[in-house]
Protein backbone atom coordinates (compact mmCIF):
# COMPACT_ATOMS: atom_id res chain seq x y z
CA UNK A 1 0.00 0.00 0.00
CA UNK A 2 2.75 2.61 0.68
CA UNK A 3 3.64 2.72 -3.03
CA UNK A 4 0.07 2.25 -4.24
CA UNK A 5 -1.47 5.15 -2.30
CA UNK A 6 0.56 8.02 -3.86
CA UNK A 7 0.40 6.41 -7.32
CA UNK A 8 -3.37 6.00 -7.10
CA UNK A 9 -4.18 9.41 -5.61
CA UNK A 10 -1.77 11.41 -7.80
CA UNK A 11 -3.02 9.83 -11.01
CA UNK A 12 -6.62 10.21 -9.95
CA UNK A 13 -6.29 13.87 -8.97
CA UNK A 14 -4.41 14.68 -12.19
CA UNK A 15 -7.26 13.14 -14.19
CA UNK A 16 -9.84 15.04 -12.15
CA UNK A 17 -8.22 18.43 -12.56
CA UNK A 18 -8.26 17.98 -16.33
CA UNK A 19 -11.72 16.44 -16.64
CA UNK A 20 -13.93 17.64 -13.77
CA UNK A 21 -17.35 19.06 -14.48
CA UNK A 22 -17.99 22.70 -13.65
CA UNK A 23 -20.60 22.35 -10.91
CA UNK A 24 -21.67 25.20 -8.61
CA UNK A 25 -20.81 23.42 -5.36
CA UNK A 26 -17.27 22.87 -6.63
CA UNK A 27 -16.66 26.60 -6.71
CA UNK A 28 -17.04 27.00 -2.97
CA UNK A 29 -15.95 25.50 0.35
CA UNK A 30 -18.92 27.02 2.19
CA UNK A 31 -20.17 24.15 4.39
CA UNK A 32 -23.81 25.19 3.93
CA UNK A 33 -23.62 24.80 0.16
CA UNK A 34 -21.53 21.62 0.38
CA UNK A 35 -24.03 20.13 2.83
CA UNK A 36 -26.96 21.17 0.63
CA UNK A 37 -25.44 19.54 -2.45
CA UNK A 38 -24.45 16.34 -0.66
CA UNK A 39 -27.90 15.81 0.85
CA UNK A 40 -29.50 16.33 -2.55
CA UNK A 41 -27.10 14.00 -4.34
CA UNK A 42 -27.77 11.09 -1.99
CA UNK A 43 -29.35 8.42 -4.22
CA UNK A 44 -29.74 11.07 -6.96
CA UNK A 45 -27.81 11.68 -10.17
CA UNK A 46 -26.04 15.03 -10.63
CA UNK A 47 -28.16 15.98 -13.67
CA UNK A 48 -31.33 15.46 -11.67
CA UNK A 49 -30.07 17.14 -8.51
CA UNK A 50 -28.49 20.22 -10.09
CA UNK A 51 -31.72 22.17 -10.83
CA UNK A 52 -32.91 21.54 -7.27
CA UNK A 53 -29.62 22.74 -5.82
CA UNK A 54 -29.89 25.95 -7.84
CA UNK A 55 -33.50 26.49 -6.73
CA UNK A 56 -32.66 25.98 -3.06
CA UNK A 57 -29.51 28.10 -3.21
CA UNK A 58 -31.52 30.94 -4.73
CA UNK A 59 -34.51 30.63 -2.40
CA UNK A 60 -32.36 30.12 0.72
CA UNK A 61 -28.92 31.76 0.26
CA UNK A 62 -28.02 31.15 3.90
CA UNK A 63 -28.78 28.37 6.37
CA UNK A 64 -30.87 30.84 8.39
CA UNK A 65 -33.11 31.41 5.36
CA UNK A 66 -33.77 27.68 5.07
CA UNK A 67 -34.35 27.38 8.81
CA UNK A 68 -36.97 30.15 8.76
CA UNK A 69 -38.88 28.74 5.79
CA UNK A 70 -42.18 26.86 6.45
CA UNK A 71 -41.76 23.09 6.14
CA UNK A 72 -44.54 22.83 3.54
CA UNK A 73 -42.66 25.36 1.40
CA UNK A 74 -39.44 23.33 1.64
CA UNK A 75 -41.28 20.12 0.73
CA UNK A 76 -42.94 21.84 -2.22
CA UNK A 77 -39.57 23.06 -3.52
CA UNK A 78 -38.19 19.53 -3.08
CA UNK A 79 -41.14 17.97 -4.94
CA UNK A 80 -40.00 15.50 -7.59
CA UNK A 81 -36.59 14.78 -6.08
CA UNK A 82 -37.88 11.82 -4.05
CA UNK A 83 -36.82 10.36 -0.70
CA UNK A 84 -38.69 13.17 1.05
CA UNK A 85 -37.25 12.36 4.48
CA UNK A 86 -34.10 14.04 3.14
CA UNK A 87 -36.00 17.33 2.82
CA UNK A 88 -37.43 17.01 6.32
CA UNK A 89 -33.99 16.25 7.76
CA UNK A 90 -32.56 19.14 5.73
CA UNK A 91 -35.03 21.53 7.30
CA UNK A 92 -34.51 20.14 10.81
CA UNK A 93 -30.72 20.44 10.53
CA UNK A 94 -30.98 23.99 9.18
CA UNK A 95 -32.98 24.92 12.27
CA UNK A 96 -30.45 23.21 14.53
CA UNK A 97 -27.44 24.94 12.94
CA UNK A 98 -29.22 28.29 12.85
CA UNK A 99 -30.73 28.26 16.33
CA UNK A 100 -28.28 26.19 18.38
CA UNK A 101 -24.98 26.84 16.59
CA UNK A 102 -25.38 30.49 15.59
CA UNK A 103 -25.46 29.51 11.92
CA UNK A 104 -22.01 27.88 12.02
CA UNK A 105 -21.60 24.28 10.85
CA UNK A 106 -19.38 21.91 12.87
CA UNK A 107 -15.86 21.75 11.39
CA UNK A 108 -15.10 18.09 12.10
CA UNK A 109 -16.40 14.64 11.19
CA UNK A 110 -17.50 13.62 14.69
CA UNK A 111 -19.69 16.68 15.29
CA UNK A 112 -21.05 16.71 11.74
CA UNK A 113 -22.38 13.19 12.35
CA UNK A 114 -24.65 14.61 15.05
CA UNK A 115 -26.65 16.56 12.47
CA UNK A 116 -29.94 14.96 11.41
CA UNK A 117 -29.71 13.17 8.08
CA UNK A 118 -25.90 13.32 8.06
CA UNK A 119 -24.18 9.94 7.94
CA UNK A 120 -20.62 8.79 7.35
CA UNK A 121 -20.53 9.78 3.69
CA UNK A 122 -21.96 13.29 4.08
CA UNK A 123 -19.91 14.05 7.20
CA UNK A 124 -16.75 12.95 5.41
CA UNK A 125 -17.58 15.05 2.35
CA UNK A 126 -18.23 18.23 4.33
CA UNK A 127 -15.23 17.72 6.63
CA UNK A 128 -12.84 17.16 3.72
CA UNK A 129 -14.16 19.73 1.22
CA UNK A 130 -15.01 22.55 3.62
CA UNK A 131 -12.44 22.04 6.35
CA UNK A 132 -9.63 20.09 4.65
CA UNK A 133 -9.96 17.16 7.05
CA UNK A 134 -8.56 13.81 5.79
CA UNK A 135 -11.90 11.96 5.95
CA UNK A 136 -12.49 9.57 3.04
CA UNK A 137 -15.90 9.35 1.39
CA UNK A 138 -17.33 6.01 0.34
CA UNK A 139 -20.36 5.96 -1.95
CA UNK A 140 -21.49 3.76 -4.84
CA UNK A 141 -18.94 5.29 -7.19
CA UNK A 142 -16.10 4.80 -4.72
CA UNK A 143 -17.08 1.19 -4.05
CA UNK A 144 -17.00 0.49 -7.78
CA UNK A 145 -13.60 2.10 -8.41
CA UNK A 146 -11.90 0.47 -5.43
CA UNK A 147 -13.42 -2.98 -5.87
CA UNK A 148 -12.28 -3.08 -9.50
CA UNK A 149 -8.84 -1.54 -9.06
CA UNK A 150 -7.96 -3.80 -6.13
CA UNK A 151 -10.01 -6.81 -7.27
CA UNK A 152 -12.07 -6.94 -4.06
CA UNK A 153 -15.07 -9.27 -4.08
CA UNK A 154 -16.40 -8.51 -0.60
CA UNK A 155 -20.08 -7.52 -1.00
CA UNK A 156 -20.33 -3.75 -0.84
CA UNK A 157 -23.71 -3.86 0.93
CA UNK A 158 -22.43 -5.98 3.81
CA UNK A 159 -21.15 -4.77 7.17
CA UNK A 160 -17.77 -6.33 6.41
CA UNK A 161 -17.67 -4.59 3.06
CA UNK A 162 -18.51 -1.21 4.55
CA UNK A 163 -15.63 -1.48 7.00
CA UNK A 164 -13.16 -2.87 4.47
CA UNK A 165 -13.77 -0.23 1.81
CA UNK A 166 -13.87 2.62 4.30
CA UNK A 167 -10.53 1.54 5.74
CA UNK A 168 -9.02 1.22 2.27
CA UNK A 169 -10.31 4.63 1.14
CA UNK A 170 -8.94 6.18 4.31
CA UNK A 171 -5.49 4.73 3.59
CA UNK A 172 -5.55 6.03 0.02
CA UNK A 173 -6.75 9.58 0.66
CA UNK A 174 -4.36 12.41 -0.12
CA UNK A 175 -3.97 14.07 3.28
CA UNK A 176 -2.77 17.35 1.75
CA UNK A 177 -5.81 17.76 -0.49
CA UNK A 178 -8.50 15.41 0.88
CA UNK A 179 -11.42 17.33 -0.59
CA UNK A 180 -9.97 17.19 -4.07
CA UNK A 181 -9.20 13.47 -3.72
CA UNK A 182 -12.75 12.68 -2.57
CA UNK A 183 -14.32 14.61 -5.42
CA UNK A 184 -11.88 13.03 -7.86
CA UNK A 185 -12.70 9.43 -6.98
CA UNK A 186 -16.44 10.11 -7.02
CA UNK A 187 -16.18 11.90 -10.36
CA UNK A 188 -14.09 9.10 -11.84
CA UNK A 189 -16.62 6.49 -10.76
CA UNK A 190 -19.55 8.52 -12.03
CA UNK A 191 -18.10 9.35 -15.42
CA UNK A 192 -15.43 6.78 -16.31
CA UNK A 193 -15.53 3.65 -14.15
CA UNK A 194 -19.25 3.35 -14.85
CA UNK A 195 -21.42 0.33 -13.92
CA UNK A 196 -21.88 -1.00 -17.45
CA UNK A 197 -19.29 -1.24 -20.24
CA UNK A 198 -16.60 1.17 -19.00
CA UNK A 199 -13.90 2.15 -21.51
CA UNK A 200 -11.18 0.08 -19.82
CA UNK A 201 -8.90 0.08 -22.87
CA UNK A 202 -8.33 3.81 -22.45
CA UNK A 203 -8.54 3.97 -18.67
CA UNK A 204 -5.71 5.71 -16.78
CA UNK A 205 -5.51 2.67 -14.51
CA UNK A 206 -5.59 -0.13 -17.10
CA UNK A 207 -1.97 -1.05 -16.36
CA UNK A 208 -2.71 -1.75 -12.70
CA UNK A 209 -6.44 -2.46 -12.36
CA UNK A 210 -6.83 -6.07 -11.20
CA UNK A 211 -10.40 -6.39 -12.49
CA UNK A 212 -9.30 -5.36 -15.98
CA UNK A 213 -6.27 -7.63 -15.96
CA UNK A 214 -8.28 -10.57 -14.66
CA UNK A 215 -11.28 -9.85 -16.92
CA UNK A 216 -13.60 -9.39 -13.95
CA UNK A 217 -14.78 -5.84 -14.60
CA UNK A 218 -18.39 -6.90 -15.19
CA UNK A 219 -18.35 -9.00 -12.01
CA UNK A 220 -17.31 -6.22 -9.67
CA UNK A 221 -18.41 -4.78 -7.35
CA UNK A 222 -20.25 -7.65 -5.71
CA UNK A 223 -23.59 -6.93 -4.11
CA UNK A 224 -25.74 -9.37 -2.15
CA UNK A 225 -29.26 -9.87 -3.45
CA UNK A 226 -31.67 -7.14 -2.49
CA UNK A 227 -35.01 -7.80 -0.83
CA UNK A 228 -37.79 -8.69 -3.29
CA UNK A 229 -39.83 -5.76 -4.53
CA UNK A 230 -43.18 -5.44 -2.76
CA UNK A 231 -46.29 -4.84 -4.87
CA UNK A 232 -48.89 -2.48 -3.42
CA UNK A 233 -52.28 -1.51 -4.80
CA UNK A 234 -53.43 2.08 -4.33
CA UNK A 235 -56.91 3.40 -5.08
CA UNK A 236 -57.11 7.19 -4.98
CA UNK A 237 -60.55 8.73 -4.62
CA UNK A 238 -60.59 12.04 -6.48
CA UNK A 239 -63.64 13.73 -4.98
CA UNK A 240 -64.70 16.44 -7.44
CA UNK A 241 -67.54 18.74 -6.41
CA UNK A 242 -69.83 20.78 -8.66
CA UNK A 243 -68.04 23.97 -7.65
CA UNK A 244 -64.66 22.46 -8.61
CA UNK A 245 -63.27 21.67 -5.18
CA UNK A 246 -61.29 18.55 -4.29
CA UNK A 247 -60.04 16.87 -1.13
CA UNK A 248 -56.37 16.49 -0.25
CA UNK A 249 -55.10 14.77 2.87
CA UNK A 250 -51.67 14.93 4.47
CA UNK A 251 -49.82 11.66 5.04
CA UNK A 252 -48.95 11.51 8.73
CA UNK A 253 -47.97 7.88 9.32
CA UNK A 254 -44.54 6.38 8.97
CA UNK A 255 -43.46 5.15 5.56
CA UNK A 256 -43.29 6.78 2.16
CA UNK A 257 -44.16 10.43 1.50
CA UNK A 258 -44.42 11.48 5.13
CA UNK A 259 -46.14 14.92 5.39
CA UNK A 260 -46.87 15.11 1.67
CA UNK A 261 -50.44 15.54 0.41
CA UNK A 262 -52.53 13.10 -1.60
CA UNK A 263 -56.13 12.26 -2.45
CA UNK A 264 -58.07 10.05 -0.01
CA UNK A 265 -56.51 6.62 -0.37
CA UNK A 266 -57.77 3.07 -0.07
CA UNK A 267 -55.09 0.40 -0.28
CA UNK A 268 -56.18 -3.08 -1.35
CA UNK A 269 -54.51 -6.47 -1.74
CA UNK A 270 -54.93 -6.43 -5.52
CA UNK A 271 -56.55 -4.59 -8.42
CA UNK A 272 -60.28 -4.00 -7.88
CA UNK A 273 -63.26 -3.01 -10.03
CA UNK A 274 -66.04 -0.52 -9.31
CA UNK A 275 -68.30 -3.15 -7.76
CA UNK A 276 -65.63 -4.16 -5.25
CA UNK A 277 -64.75 -0.55 -4.53
CA UNK A 278 -68.33 0.25 -3.51
CA UNK A 279 -68.37 -2.68 -1.08
CA UNK A 280 -65.26 -1.58 0.81
CA UNK A 281 -65.91 -0.28 4.35
CA UNK A 282 -63.52 2.64 3.75
CA UNK A 283 -65.57 3.74 0.74
CA UNK A 284 -68.77 3.55 2.77
CA UNK A 285 -67.19 5.83 5.37
CA UNK A 286 -66.64 8.44 2.68
CA UNK A 287 -69.99 8.01 0.94
CA UNK A 288 -71.90 8.49 4.21
CA UNK A 289 -70.38 11.95 4.57
CA UNK A 290 -70.55 13.02 0.92
CA UNK A 291 -73.40 12.81 -1.57
CA UNK A 292 -71.84 10.78 -4.40
CA UNK A 293 -73.38 11.44 -7.82
CA UNK A 294 -71.17 9.22 -10.00
CA UNK A 295 -67.96 7.20 -9.96
CA UNK A 296 -65.73 6.53 -12.93
CA UNK A 297 -62.29 5.02 -13.36
CA UNK A 298 -59.76 7.42 -14.85
CA UNK A 299 -57.21 4.77 -15.87
CA UNK A 300 -58.18 1.20 -16.77
CA UNK A 301 -54.53 0.17 -16.60
CA UNK A 302 -52.88 0.85 -13.23
CA UNK A 303 -50.15 3.47 -13.15
CA UNK A 304 -47.06 1.69 -11.82
CA UNK A 305 -44.96 4.01 -9.69
CA UNK A 306 -41.61 2.39 -8.89
CA UNK A 307 -39.86 3.13 -5.61
CA UNK A 308 -36.66 1.49 -4.38
CA UNK A 309 -38.31 -1.52 -2.71
CA UNK A 310 -41.92 -1.29 -3.76
CA UNK A 311 -44.06 -0.83 -6.83
CA UNK A 312 -47.32 1.09 -6.41
CA UNK A 313 -50.04 -0.08 -8.79
CA UNK A 314 -52.40 2.87 -8.78
CA UNK A 315 -55.95 3.50 -9.93
CA UNK A 316 -57.57 6.95 -9.84
CA UNK A 317 -61.33 6.94 -9.23
CA UNK A 318 -63.17 10.14 -10.16
CA UNK A 319 -65.96 10.59 -7.61
CA UNK A 320 -68.30 13.41 -8.59
CA UNK A 321 -70.20 14.98 -5.69
CA UNK A 322 -72.86 17.64 -5.31
CA UNK A 323 -71.43 19.43 -2.29
CA UNK A 324 -68.14 20.55 -0.81
CA UNK A 325 -66.76 19.21 2.44
CA UNK A 326 -65.20 21.46 5.04
CA UNK A 327 -61.62 20.47 4.17
CA UNK A 328 -62.02 20.74 0.39
CA UNK A 329 -59.85 23.13 -1.61
CA UNK A 330 -60.28 24.78 -5.01
CA UNK A 331 -58.63 22.90 -7.86
CA UNK A 332 -56.58 26.00 -8.62
CA UNK A 333 -54.82 25.68 -5.25
CA UNK A 334 -53.58 22.11 -5.71
CA UNK A 335 -50.32 23.39 -7.19
CA UNK A 336 -49.50 25.04 -3.85
CA UNK A 337 -49.32 21.71 -2.01
CA UNK A 338 -46.34 19.38 -1.84
CA UNK A 339 -47.47 16.12 -3.42
CA UNK A 340 -45.72 12.94 -4.62
CA UNK A 341 -44.78 12.83 -8.31
CA UNK A 342 -47.45 10.17 -8.79
CA UNK A 343 -50.12 12.68 -7.75
CA UNK A 344 -48.50 15.59 -9.57
CA UNK A 345 -48.53 13.68 -12.87
CA UNK A 346 -52.21 12.86 -12.48
CA UNK A 347 -53.09 16.45 -11.57
CA UNK A 348 -51.20 17.79 -14.60
CA UNK A 349 -53.12 15.46 -16.91
CA UNK A 350 -56.61 15.42 -15.42
CA UNK A 351 -56.88 19.05 -14.35
CA UNK A 352 -55.07 20.45 -17.39
CA UNK A 353 -58.06 22.53 -18.51
CA UNK A 354 -59.07 23.79 -15.05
Amino acid sequence: MPKTAPYFSNKLIAWYLQNKRDLPWRNTTNPYHIWLSEIMLQQTRVLQGLPYYLKFAEAYPKVEDLANAPEDEVLKLWQGLGYYSRAQNLHATAKMVSEEMNGVFPNNYKDLLKLKGVGDYTASAIASISFNRPEAVVDGNVYRVLSRFFGISTPINSTTGHKEFKKLAQRLIDKDQPGTFNQAIMEFGARYCVPQSPDCENCIFNDSCLAFQQKKVSELPVKTKAKPVKKRYFNYLVFLSENEHIILQQRTGKGIWHKLYEFPLIETSGKINLSKLKKLPQFHDFSEKINVKSISLFNEKPVVHRLSHQHLNTLFWIVETSETTENAIPISEVKNYAVPVLIENFVSEFFEDY
